[in-house]
């Protein structure tokens, strides 16, 4: 396994053990990014959680990072719902052709449907992010929050709000 996995390694799911350790180390060395996003596909479910969540955390700052990898973002099946949660804040730090944005999308849509309220929750706010570049995207994304906003589980009935503060109003 590769050193900046195995800092990944140990306790559950539920912590994030070493993985602010690991956006420090790859926030200072971006060539370890590669290593970080293989542990998204990791044998090992507590790896591929932080793994996913220092991913994200590194590409806040850094989004053309996942350019490489967004084939595998677009493509992959993704078993651990805090690993879907943290590729839907990925997905549209992306730079998309229309046909990548409509899988995107395809995939944010699909997790509406999610067992997981974050990974609804992310997705919506993903779409909102999505539409603020694209009228025809908003025109179809601003309605659904809309609608979720109203029946969507807590959480996103708040994220919502907050989307719908900030999308601007179809024409």
């Amino acid at each position: 396994m590769r050193d900046i996995l195995a800092k990944l390694k140990g306790g559950d799911r539920r912590s994030i053990g070493r993985a602010d350790e690991v956006v420090q180390d790859v926030s200072q060395n971006s060539a370890l990014f590669g290593d970080l996003f293989a542990g998204l596909l990791a044998e090992d479910p507590v790896v591929r959680v932080r793994a996913a969540d220092a991913a994200e955390k590194v590409t806040r700052e850094r989004p053309d990072l996942l350019q490489p990898f967004k084939r595998q973002l677009l493509g992959g099946t993704l078993r651990d719902k805090e690993v879907r949660w943290h590729v839907a804040q990925m997905l549209p730090r992306l730079k998309l052709t229309p046909r990548e944005q409509k899988r995107a999308v395809d995939i944010l849509m699909a997790w509406l449907g999610d067992s997981s309220s974050i990974v609804k929750t992310c997705s919506m706010q993903a779409l909102a992010d999505l539409a603020k570049c694209d009228d025809r995207l908003l025109r179809r994304v601003r309605p659904l929050i809309e609608r979720l906003t109203q029946t969507g589980t807590p959480a996103m009935q708040s994220r919502g709000r907050k989307l719908l503060k900030q999308l601007p109003p179809c024409e």
